[in-house]
């Protein structure tokens, strides 16, 4: 019989997520008035705010990870990359050991090992909320309408769509959640995990990336862990020592570059 690790600690990984450029993460069109925009973006139900999921950024943190690794059969170290299927096709890693593996897990069937890595949905930082309220040149409810033209290669037709963009500048809040178990090294996970990050801010984020969409900033404002015992005695989590926040993303080193 297997052993199960028990749980150690979670580390939280809190900050804002900055759109550079219009952030394009799409939601269900059903129900859009005549006149619309084509292709909208996700929001809250309840609340009518757009929000970026937490599946779409662990996703792409997930594939650009993978990409960097190559393929799992061909790399001979722990960490882990992307699979191919029968027809080829890059599918997410399978090795249940490799460091990818254990941050992000693999299907169930493969592994009984726990998925370290949760991405909780980023919403709009309340600032951010009240200017797209009453921003004066908002097309829809707190976000822009970009129209582009698909051109027909063949007949040269020019076919014109109408995406909803959530606008430069908006700020949302985005936290990570890192569950440590039994023998996990939290230096190694949280490089992971940063690593994830650089490359979404030199890729994109949500749609339409080759287009411009989605170029984003991501600052850490707190990191900090709760351990099992804490959570037993009901003590709060407290700041993680022995790991700095890279500079590029502390919040704290940012400021003072501005104020200086």
């Amino acid at each position: 019989m297997t052993d199960i690790k028990k749980v150690t600690s979670k580390i939280f990984v809190r900050g804002n997520l900055t759109a550079l450029t219009g952030l394009h993460v799409g939601g269900n069109s059903v129900g859009m008035a005549i006149g619309g925009a084509d292709s909208v973006v996700v929001r809250n139900p309840l609340t009518n705010d757009p929000y970026v999921p937490g599946s779409s950024l662990r996703g792409k943190m997930r594939a650009l990870l993978e990409r960097v690794r190559g393929e799992e059969s061909s790399n001979n170290s722990d960490e882990g990359g992307f699979s191919l299927s029968n027809k080829n096709e890059a599918l997410a890693g399978k090795k249940p050991d490799t460091s990818l593996g254990k941050l992000f897990g693999v299907a169930a069937e493969d592994s009984k090992e726990p998925t370290r890595l949760i991405v909780r949905d980023a919403l709009l930082t309340e600032e951010s909320r009240e200017k797209l309220l009453s921003a004066p040149n908002a097309d829809m409810p707190m976000t822009e309408v970009k129209t582009e033209v698909w051109i027909d290669r063949i007949t040269s037709a020019a076919n014109p769509r109408q995406i909803e963009r959530v606008p430069a500048g908006a700020e949302f809040t985005f936290e990570l959640v890192l569950t440590l178990i039994e023998g996990d090294n939290h230096e190694h996970f949280l490089n992971l995990l940063f690593e994830g990050l650089r490359l979404v801010e030199a890729d994109t984020l949500g749609g339409s990336g080759s287009r411009g969409y989605g170029q984003v900033k991501f600052f850490v404002t707190s990191l900090t862990q709760r351990t099992a015992e804490q959570y037993k005695s009901g003590n709060n989590e407290e700041n993680l020592s022995g790991y700095e926040i890279p500079d590029e993303f502390n919040s704290s080193v940012a400021e003072a570059e501005t104020v200086t």
